[in-house]
């Protein structure tokens, strides 16, 4: 069974890396480094142990493009050890792929990562180091221990998973209005737009907070803002949407306003306090 290091400065994209190579029954366990320096000390530390101590890795998943040092960087400081780790490229772009595979790369995997691509990865690399390449049926069916009532992924181009599609394809691929499309390891679950208390805005993606977690969609915050605001949900700022039912507590510190939803502490931006203010009020004397 593999060891495995994944790398990416992108954290949703590391976390659904994580997430597919730790369905794989092949994978003994995979960490994660979000910068160049954190997965050198990493692999530093590997090298140190040997590829039989209790620290090694066996193969580097590796993102190119990263701020500092680029994954085919890290490929030529490993390429100059004895017993280096194997490494398999995942990234957006394919002009890198001649220097990718000089640098003895297993393999070259182009985001959005799907599941049976990133499946042929881990075979290759179970192959180059003599470890069983063939992953149990149940693998092949989806990733153990999914999220429950998850059901069968939804129409859509070919190996191309909903939350990767273009927003205007995951509407259409919702169940109904009252839900949206999201994506985990492969797998496709509905939440209901109801249970969503705000939104965070990461990247090009959205994350999608309600009181049993937060799931992860490829469509920008201001779709969402635009495409939910009869649903009652306001912008607070440039990285947060909220349903105005689940606002508990509106806050004005010092010239600040935040708002509590649950837990969750958020800022308003200056821009949004006024309006909020007014929005709140007007729904508290009906």
């Amino acid at each position: 069974m593999l060891r495995v290091l994944a790398v990416d400065d992108e954290k949703p994209l590391l976390e659904e890396l994580l997430y597919l190579l730790r369905s794989d029954p092949r994978v003994r366990s995979a960490e994660g480094a979000s910068d160049a320096t954190g997965a050198l000390r990493r692999i530093t530390r590997a090298l140190e142990a040997g590829p039989d101590g209790d620290d090694g890795i066996d193969v580097v998943f590796l993102d190119i493009h990263m701020a500092g040092l680029t994954g085919l960087d890290i490929a030529r400081l490993l390429a100059g050890f004895a017993r280096p780790p194997l490494i398999v490229f995942v990234t957006a772009h394919e002009g890198f792929a001649v220097q990718a595979f000089d640098l003895k790369a297993v393999d070259y995997v182009l985001k959005p990562v799907r599941p049976e691509r990133l499946a042929e990865a881990v075979r290759r690399a179970c192959a180059q180091l003599g470890r069983a390449t063939e992953a149990p049926a149940a693998a092949a069916e989806g990733p153990p221990g999914g999220p429950p009532g998850a059901v069968p992924a939804v129409p859509g181009p070919p190996g191309v998973p909903a939350a990767h599609r273009p927003a205007a394809e995951v509407t259409a691929a919702d169940r109904t209005p009252e839900q949206i499309a999201v994506e985990l390891g492969g797998v496709t679950r509905f939440v209901a737009i109801a249970d969503i208390a705000y939104v965070e805005a990461q990247g090009d993606y959205a994350r999608l907070h309600t009181d049993g977690g937060s799931h992860l969609v490829r469509i920008p915050l201001s779709t969402l803002e635009e495409r939910w605001a009869a649903r009652g949900f306001v912008r607070i700022h440039r990285r947060h949407l909220v349903a105005l039912a689940r606002i508990d507590e509106l806050r004005l510190d010092a010239g600040t306003t935040s708002v509590r939803v649950g837990s969750a502490e958020l800022q308003v931006s200056r821009r949004h306090a006024r309006g909020l203010r007014d929005v709140l009020m007007r729904q508290a004397t009906g």
